[in-house]
């Protein structure tokens, strides 16, 4: 798992995605590895909490839409390794911990924002740019933004525009922000406060409060997995991909 290095340390099991090169863009096996490590800390009594990061100047990018053919290359396998993040997440007995050092965007962003704490440098920035390339948002995030911050303010989706850090915090969307050279301090802090705590406790708390709140996340996902499923297959989808590739504006047609 060269793209997604793990460690464990004092009850933390560190997931750091590692293709800084693409901003930790989210290839097909680094998808499945992600997935696979936050459902098997299940079974893990060495770990008492997950967090996620990346390395270099990104969170994640998102999905891996690179080469000019991407769009022949996208489709619902994508989808249902997205869902898979976000299910993993969710339902890990455990807490899960998004260090966004970076700019999240699609996949990435729903991940983070489907963590149960998001800890974001003041330079980061949340990004749900799916329209700019002719898709709908996916990985839960029409569920968790909405419960996050209202239907009223989720302009995300429809103008792809980026939230800086202290405009999510401000919004309600994620956690805590902290100015850049405390980042790494308040992020530690956060961990051992996890890791120390009451693991049934934090366990049923989890389940509550996910339970209140994203109860309409099984129902979105699947929403969500039917629209993109007819995006994929449109012009509008391959002028997007190749638009994003190529650097400039697409033009969309509506078919």
């Amino acid at each position: 798992m060269a793209d997604l290095e793990t460690r464990v340390e004092d009850g933390a099991l560190w997931l750091t995605l590692n293709r800084p090169e693409v901003y930790n863009a989210l290839s097909d096996s680094m998808a499945d590895d992600l997935a696979a490590v936050i459902e098997q800390a299940t079974a893990d009594d060495a770990v008492r909490v997950v967090v996620v990061t990346g390395a270099g100047d990104a969170f994640s990018a998102g999905a891996d839409i690179s080469g000019p053919d991407a769009h022949e290359h996208f489709d619902e396998s994508t989808l249902d390794r997205a869902n898979r993040i976000i299910r993993a997440i969710t339902t890990l007995d455990k807490p899960v911990v998004a260090a966004v050092n970076g700019v999240a965007a699609g996949i990435g962003c729903s991940a983070a924002l489907a963590a149960d704490i998001a800890v974001a440098r003041e330079s980061a920035s949340f990004l749900l740019a799916f329209a700019r390339i002719g898709l709908m948002p996916d990985g839960g995030s029409t569920a968790t933004v909405a419960a996050a911050i209202g239907r009223a303010r989720v302009r995300m989706s429809l103008l792809a525009e980026p939230l800086g850090a202290r405009e999510a915090y401000d919004a309600g969307l994620i956690a805590l922000v902290v100015p850049d050279d405390e980042f790494e301090a308040e992020v530690a802090r956060v961990v051992r406060h996890l890791a120390g705590g009451p693991p049934l406790a934090f366990a049923a708390s989890k389940l509550a409060i996910n339970a209140a709140t994203l109860h309409e996340l099984d129902a979105a996902l699947e929403r969500e997995r039917t629209g993109q499923t007819v995006l994929l297959r449109t012009a509008d989808l391959a002028e997007g991909m190749r638009a994003f590739v190529e650097k400039r504006r697409p033009v969309f047609r509506g078919d």
